[in-house]
């Protein structure tokens, strides 16, 4: 079966049909708000509206000293769920990322500002020989021309220049696993390298002599195991003095046809921090701009003018922002955010107004403004209704152990107060994907319903997981894979032995990796856990790199093994060919259009069950891809969810006769 193939065989079910359902409390009016882009003239902003009307889409708002002026939808001619919004430099055009039917082949189109005009262009679809790119990501802006990485079914990768209105392209670099991070003025930082192990390039294209003089010079010495995958070119020339190294003699004596940059990275250090980076003639240096003790930085974005660089911190999962000031360096105290956990920062031109995402788990994501001077932080408000979820009692506690080796482990735990006060209910861990992603107190549409409905949810950060320091974000990789799944016992006993969890009355789910790992727990620990829900996982990892993207399996040789050189770890690692290890109901979730991790990843897992007499169950959603977007769909997962936990209601009730 190929990646493309829906299915060998078997009927497309009906995912009301196909798995028991439970009424719960679900949030369906409530409209979510994220990825806002300020205009960098300050006058209108760009941001991702899901208004619970099929897919999430981009919308634009006017601002003014009398506030946020009315909605207007941006038109594509494209359905699907929007990815990603950018201004361009002189504000007059958006550049928008969407995933056509949910899936993994994305495209990015360009539209103006202008209120009066709806015209759309498709950048970036095709190569000058005409055949078809795989997919288009979003980049950003080099003055009025777009950037994008173009990647080929065989996961060659282009960064590309496009501009909008002549459909001119210019080629920054192609390669192999590259990612575009952002170009200007002739200089380009392209990402290279596995997932884990990601470097930075200074690509340099002198477009004066005859032949292309192009130069490739790495950014930061070499640091296997570090990463190193967010850039931002800085101005450089006569009128732009340097702002990484400041004051004399290195003014004095600066190579003025230098590069500068800054940089996201956790070279040389156990968390993520701001690098100022210059490449000259005479060769690179660098220095840290901003770092703190044991907590690294998510994310920046700086400001046209170069005055400001504004920094979202990760501190054990909760966000702080803190603004930066540039020539004198100096790091101001952070300013509050009304919410836990905050993503996707814009700022205007000037330094002024910066949009960020701010969401906890008892409110769903919504773009808030913030005025740096004043330090005042007002949401955007586009609806008035108040939804039914999630529980305003959604407390999460951080809980924090050890795995059997010694490693240290923590989590967010999800219960409602009938759970404390009564005996232990149903409880479900649930794994976030990746691996190197982080469950963080934020807004996540099936904890609040779940918790609602008696479910008590904890939601584990195992090793692999980002946010606690290069070791343990590598700690899962290749063998280390073993003791990534025995975390997941050690979840559950952790739970049952300080009394949280029914040992009866565990479950496991979770998405993509989480999906993975849920399959692993059913069959390396088969004696766990009552009945698992997995969404989008690879139950064979040798199929998966077969049929998965190449430049998905490219990058992720790292973390799991190679299809030649490791196979037998692959195989032995495959829930698969351990299926006869399972004791309890499975219900595997996947969207159709998903080419991430193929829909045969379940297909195959429900049919080797069901001819042992196992009870499977398949819930497929003929709109989505990797990921669950529209929320009439988030609606009937959540159901799905509750239901399948309430109809298999102890571990004994599991057990195949």
């Amino acid at each position: 079966m190929t990646a493309r193939e829906p299915f060998a065989s078997g009927p497309t079910i009906d995912p009301r049909a196909s798995a028991p359902t439970s009424p719960v409390r679900f949030d369906e009016r409530g409209w979510h708000t994220y990825g806002a882009s300020v205009s960098p003239d300050g006058s209108a902003f760009a941001y991702i509206v899901d208004d619970g009307d099929g897919y999430p889409r981009a919308a634009q708002r006017s601002l003014s000293t009398d506030g946020v002026g009315e909605l207007r939808w941006v038109r594509l001619r494209a359905n699907g769920p929007v990815r990603r919004v950018i201004h361009s430099t002189d504000s007059r055009w958006l550049a928008v990322e969407i995933a056509p039917s949910g899936g993994e082949h994305h495209q990015v189109w360009v539209v103006t500002t202008d209120a009066e005009d709806d015209t759309a262009f498709r950048v970036g679809a095709t190569r000058p020989d005409g055949r078809s790119f795989g997919t288009v990501s979003l980049v950003g802006w080099d003055t009025d021309w777009v950037l994008i990485t173009a990647t080929e079914p065989d996961g060659t990768a282009h960064s590309l220049r496009v501009h909008p209105g002549t459909g001119t392209t210019m080629t920054l670099d192609v390669r192999v696993g590259g990612a575009l991070i952002d170009s200007w003025k002739g200089a380009t930082l392209v990402r290279v390298g596995p997932r884990g192990y990601r470097d930075m390039l200074l690509v340099r294209r002198r477009m004066d002599t005859v032949d292309d003089d192009i130069t490739m010079t790495p950014l930061l010495p070499n640091d296997p195991g570090s990463v190193t995958d967010q850039g931002y070119i800085l101005d450089q020339g006569f009128d732009h003095p340097s702002l990484v190294f400041v004051g004399p003699p290195q003014d004095e004596e600066r190579d003025l046809d230098s590069v500068q940059a800054l940089v996201v990275s956790d070279f040389d250090a156990k968390f993520p921090r701001l690098l100022g980076v210059e490449v000259a003639e005479h060769g690179v240096r660098f220095r840290v701009l901003a770092q703190r003790p044991d907590i690294g930085v998510d994310t920046f974005a700086v400001s046209h003018d170069q005055s400001t660089v504004a920094l979202l911190w990760n501190r054990s999962g909760r966000s702080e922002l803190q603004i930066l000031t540039l020539p004198d360096q100096t790091l101001h105290e952070p300013i509050p955010l009304p919410g836990d956990v905050a993503h996707h920062l814009s700022i205007s031109a000037a330094g002024k107004l910066i949009a960020v995402t701010v969401s906890s788990p008892q409110h769903s994501p919504l773009v808030h403004l913030v005025n740096t001077t004043t330090r005042e932080v007002v949401a955007v408000r586009d609806d008035v209704v108040v939804g039914a979820g999630p529980s305003s009692t959604l407390r999460p506690e951080l809980v924090e152990f050890f795995a059997r080796d010694g490693m240290p482990l923590s989590g967010w735990l999800f219960r409602a107060d009938q759970a404390r006060r009564a005996a232990p209910r149903p409880t479900l861990v649930y794994f976030h994907g990746g691996p190197e992603a982080q469950t963080r107190p934020e807004y996540n549409f099936l904890f609040g319903p779940l918790v609602d409905a008696g479910i008590t949810v904890f939601a584990p950060n195992v090793r692999g997981s980002s946010g606690f320091g290069r070791l343990f974000s590598h700690a899962d990789d290749r063998y280390g894979r073993y003791a990534g799944i025995d975390d997941a016992a050690d979840c559950a006993d952790h739970l049952v032995s300080h009394g949280i969890a029914d040992p009866d009355a565990l479950y496991c789910s979770g998405r993509s990796y989480g999906g993975y790992l849920t399959l692993a727990c059913l069959t390396f620990h088969p004696d766990r856990f009552a009945a698992g829900i997995a969404i989008c996982g690879m139950s064979d990892l040798e199929s998966f790199f077969r049929n998965t993207e190449p430049w998905i399996a490219v990058a992720a040789y790292t973390k799991y093994g190679h299809p030649d050189s490791d196979r037998e770890l692959l195989a032995d690692l495959s829930p698969i060919h351990r299926i006869g290890e399972v004791r309890a109901p499975l219900l595997v979730v996947h969207g159709a259009h998903d080419t991430n991790v193929p829909v045969s990843e379940s297909q195959q897992m429900v049919d080797e069950l069901r001819a042992r007499g196992a009870v499977a169950e398949l819930l497929l959603f003929n709109d989505e891809g990797h990921e669950i977007v529209k929320r009439h769909n988030q609606q009937i997962l959540t159901e799905a969810v509750a239901g399948w936990i309430h109809a298999h209601p102890s571990r004994t009730a599991g057990v195949r006769r």
